[in-house]
């Protein structure tokens, strides 16, 4: 496998070369037959990359210790899907998944782009064979998988104990995704930009790649909120921990470029937030690479310091002194087609948005990297926690959340107060009314207020869609449910962007109710002790040592009951695997009771049967998880395909707008 996986990606390598010089001959001196080749050679590099990706993965199956990557990160007495998360789980192989992924996206979206786009195509062959060309010269000559041991041990050192989680067979790989994913939009912005044409042709390109990259990431985001919750054992989802923070980062560029795009195509404005925010998501993507690979931050999910980090500062250099300055060299063809006639419109609501993720983007930024910055000019690394991101994110989210429900109400060039009013009275009131029964029952006016915020931004979508259902039930007679389905189908773009903003609500109100209203006790326990915490009981049922293929588990099972009533038992474990006893590694207890979860840590424990346990009550945090399942659902609907995209081309404009409307 060493040889085959070695071979195939220098021959990738080599394949890469010639296709970006090709595409750039081709193009500067319109020989055709050239470009074409290189546009084939797209697909040559992607077979490559994916075969020596199935010769790694075959290695791990047959434990194939003879590779160090092999042999460091996987044993024979590992469960399968463990085995094949592996793939991903060091620097090598998750390099070699980027590839894969990048190369791949890049053969099927130059191919299904290299006649309509035909002006742009060279240059994106171009661009995304200078990004790959990148990674497999890391992946040959610097930090290989395929590297021989000299001696071949019996066993493999297996994978690290905190990557032992379900979580790692999904987070990773979407998160990668994710980041991989962004370069096709980046390279048709390059071609864009480097072409001069710079209209709506490389826009109406990338939207769906840009979706696909931006959904991918946020989902793999989610993913690891959900697995650090059961795993990191401080009772939360999110630590504003600096790798989590840069992963964050392209999600926020890519998440105003979203919807800054749209201004774009309907009005001809926003033209240099669109290729600033979304040249701005993949470098922010390779950054969030290079933190996790130099070691320049401490975080809990970053590699060990390798030599690929200088590396990957001097692809980051690069790109960003090439993006910086064809951005420049072609800011008066960037300039709107028409100037911006009031703020209360659409287009003032979109450029609010703008402002306001650039502000979250740059604050988190700013944050992740002071400690740097501090050190460089004081000797002394200052580090920022968590209650700077709250403080500062926090108003941000709130801000979003609002323009979230006023935004679908304004229209374009400019509103008109009284349809404004009247679009706004009931979601208002019903925001107003949420805002005091929260006061009320809840006597916490911050969250009270954030609560009254979400409601008025749900209040907006639940009123969109009854216009919509109503409008189009009058014009064809469809009975409801029929009617909301019609609607969705026929303008998926736009109720499928209003299912993610309720994912987006409901999410919010679950970070409200855990931020604010999270319960925290510890506990000296014997076995039948029982203690109290809010409504809840828990009784200590005793110390079990068991046994699994590849660890030693210590199990604390805890009885749970609400005012008395017994609920389930819920376990906390530590967990000692072999070759890594010095590093237990913990996993939660979590039980859902209603709108709570009861969350247990097993701190410590004693021979005599005496532990120490923490106890969290987290209202709402299964409100984020189904939020969650309602972003996929909103996903899928952006991406459902017009049912007759031709007859809905030749309606024209005008029977284009009374549809959207209906």
């Amino acid at each position: 496998m060493a040889e085959l996986g070695s071979g195939v990606l220098i021959v990738a390598l080599l394949l890469s070369i010639y296709g970006f010089a090709v595409a750039l001959i081709g193009v500067r001196r319109n020989i055709p037959e050239l470009v074409d080749s290189s546009i084939r050679a797209t697909w040559g590099v992607a077979v490559l990359v994916v075969i020596a990706s199935g010769a790694l993965l075959y290695a791990f199956i047959t434990h194939d210790f003879s590779l160090d990557y092999v042999a460091g990160r996987s044993s024979t007495d590992m469960p399968m899907g463990y085995v094949l998360s592996a793939f991903w789980g060091g620097q090598e192989g998750s390099l070699l998944y980027w590839a894969m992924v990048s190369t791949v996206l890049s053969a099927i979206a130059i191919t299904m782009h290299r006649k309509r786009d035909r002006s742009l195509i060279p240059y994106v062959v171009a661009t995304s064979f200078a990004i790959n060309i990148f990674f497999l010269v890391m992946l040959t000559m610097v930090t290989s998988p395929f590297t021989v041991r000299a001696n071949v041990p019996d066993e493999g050192m297996g994978l690290n104990p905190l990557l032992r989680d379900p979580g790692m067979m999904i987070h990773p790989p979407l998160l990668l995704g994710g980041f991989a994913a962004f370069a096709i939009p980046f390279s048709f912005a390059i071609a864009a930009l480097i072409t001069g044409r710079l209209g709506d042709d490389w826009i109406r390109a990338i939207r769906h790649w840009a979706l696909i990259a931006w959904g991918v990431l946020g989902l793999g985001l989610l993913i690891g909120a959900w697995w650090a919750y059961h795993v990191l054992g401080w009772g939360g989802y999110w630590g504003w921990d600096p790798v989590e923070n840069v992963a964050l980062l392209p999600w926020l560029t890519a998440t105003a470029f979203i919807h800054s795009v749209i201004v774009q195509e309907r009005r001809g404005m926003l033209k240099i937030w669109n290729m600033s925010l979304i040249v701005a998501s993949f470098l922010l993507a390779v950054f969030a690479t290079f933190v996790v690979r130099s070691g320049l931050l401490s975080s809990v999910h970053s590699f060990a310091t390798s030599e690929v980090g200088p590396w990957f500062l001097g692809f980051l250099s690069i790109l960003m002194v090439g993006s910086v300055g064809l951005l420049i060299y072609r800011l008066p063809g960037l300039q709107s087609e028409r100037q911006l006639e009031s703020v209360v419109s659409r287009e003032g609501g979109f450029l609010f948005n703008n402002l306001l993720f650039t502000a979250m983007a740059f604050a988190t930024f700013w944050g992740t990297v002071f400690p740097i910055v501090s050190e460089l000019f004081r000797d002394t690394k200052l580090m920022v926690g968590p209650p700077f991101y709250d403080q500062v994110n926090g108003p941000i989210l709130l801000a979003l959340i609002i323009l979230m429900g006023i935004g679908p109400l304004l229209a374009w060039r400019r509103s008109s107060p009284t349809l404004l009013y009247r679009n706004l009275l009931w979601p208002g009131v019903a925001g107003v009314l949420a805002t005091v029964a929260s006061i009320i029952m809840l006597e916490h006016i911050l969250a009270s207020v954030a609560i009254g915020a979400t409601i008025f931004a749900v209040g907006t979508i639940i009123l969109e869609y009854f216009r919509g259902v109503r409008a189009r039930r009058r014009s064809t007679g469809e009975m409801y449910p029929v009617a909301l389905g019609m609607l969705v189908r026929k303008n998926s773009r736009r109720y499928g962007g209003y299912i993610v903003h309720l994912s987006v609500a409901i999410m919010a109100l679950g970070v409200i109710g855990s931020h604010f209203f999270q319960t925290e006790r510890q506990f000296v326990m014997e076995p039948g002790d029982t203690a109290e915490i809010g409504n809840y009981q828990v009784t200590f049922q005793g110390i079990e040592n068991r046994e699994t293929a590849d660890a030693s588990v210590i199990a604390a099972p805890v009885a749970v009951a609400r005012n008395g009533e017994y609920r389930g038992t819920v376990e906390a474990y530590r967990f000692f695997y072999r070759n890594f006893e010095d590093q237990p590694t913990a996993e939660m207890g979590v039980m859902t009771i209603g709108i709570d979860d009861v969350y247990v840590v097993l701190d410590r424990w004693e021979d005599s049967g005496t532990v120490g346990l923490r106890v969290f009550i987290n209202p709402m945090v299964s409100w984020i998880w189904i939020g969650g399942g309602v972003f996929v659902v909103g996903m899928l609907t952006l991406f459902w395909p017009d049912p007759k995209p031709s007859r809905a081309r030749a309606r024209g404009p005008a029977r284009e707008a009374v549809l959207r409307e209906a």
